[in-house]
């Protein structure tokens, strides 16, 4: 019996480890702009992201920060105005990830233009 119950203590902590690892920490605003605009560099340099691809989603984050700063102008950010840039960011940082595996790549973006 105990060894039954050992092997179902084990079995659950190795299932649970990837689900543990998979929970991303909260990062600061500063520190996901940061992340943000080094996956569009990454993504630039590599050819994974196309140049009206890079553009599209720099003005997208240029707007984001914009937004950001008027927030921080009026006594800081409430919970309302942090929660509303996690979820712009979120949504931002998705189309960052789709665009760089939609395969397309800078080469074939320059031979169209």
């Amino acid at each position: 019996m105990k060894r039954t119950l050992l092997a179902l203590a084990a079995l659950a902590a190795v299932a649970a480890a990837p689900l543990a690892a998979q929970a991303a920490p909260w990062q600061t605003i500063n520190q996901r702009q940061a992340n943000l605009e080094h996956r569009i560099d990454q993504g630039v340099r590599n050819g994974s992201l196309t140049r009206s691809e890079a553009l599209r989603l720099r003005g997208e984050f240029r707007s984001l920060s914009r937004l950001e700063a008027s927030y921080r102008r009026s006594n800081g950010l409430s919970m309302r105005e942090r929660a509303d840039l996690d979820a712009r960011f979120d949504r931002l940082s998705r189309q960052v990830r789709i665009e760089r595996h939609d395969r397309q790549d800078y080469r074939h973006d320059r031979r169209r233009s």
